[in-house]
C-alpha cells in the first residue's frame, strides 16, 4: 500500500510537470527542448556545477555536455562564473531567465504543500517533514551532489 500510494504521488508530481514542461517548450528560436530544460533541472539541483561534475552526474562525455551548456548560454539561461580558487575552472549558473521559467514550473508543489497544511492535523505535518528530512539526507545516497 505504501509502495503505490507513494509512487501515485511521485507520479503526479512527475505528470504535472512534464506538461508543464511541454507547455514552455515551444518550436520558436530561442525556446528550449525539453531535453536542455531537463539539463537545466540538473544543473540547478547540482548547485553551480562544473561542466565536468555536470557531465559526470549524467554519465555523458565532456563535449557532450559542453555542447548543452554552450546551447543554454547563447539561449539565456545560463552563464558560466570563473572559480573562485582556480581561474582556469568555472561554474554554471542560472540567469535570471532562468528563474522565471523556473518559478512557472514549481509553482504546484507549493500549491500541494499548502492544501496538505490544511487538509492534516499540525503535528502530521510536522512528521511528514521530518521523514522526508530523513528521506532526503539518509536514504537517497545516489541522488547527492
Amino acid at each position: 500500500m505504501l509502495d503505490d500510494n507513494f509512487i501515485s504521488v511521485y507520479d503526479k508530481f512527475k505528470l504535472h510537470f512534464y506538461r508543464q514542461v511541454f507547455e514552455l517548450v515551444r518550436e520558436r528560436d530561442g525556446s528550449l527542448s525539453a531535453m536542455e530544460a531537463f539539463s537545466l533541472e540538473v544543473i540547478n539541483m547540482l548547485d553551480k556545477p562544473t561542466v565536468g561534475q555536470f557531465a559526470e552526474f549524467l554519465n555523458i562525455s565532456q563535449s557532450n555536455a559542453t555542447y548543452k551548456v554552450n546551447n543554454l548560454i547563447k539561449k539565456g539561461y545560463l552563464e558560466r562564473q570563473n572559480s573562485r580558487t582556480d581561474r582556469r575552472e568555472y561554474h554554471l549558473v542560472l540567469s535570471e531567465k532562468f528563474y522565471k521559467y523556473i518559478g512557472l514550473l514549481s509553482s504546484y508543489e507549493h500549491v500541494v504543500m499548502e492544501r496538505i497544511k490544511e487538509r492534516f492535523p499540525r503535528e502530521d505535518v510536522d512528521k511528514l517533514d521530518q521523514m522526508l528530512e530523513i528521506i532526503s539526507a539518509e536514504l537517497m545516497p545516489e541522488c547527492e551532489k
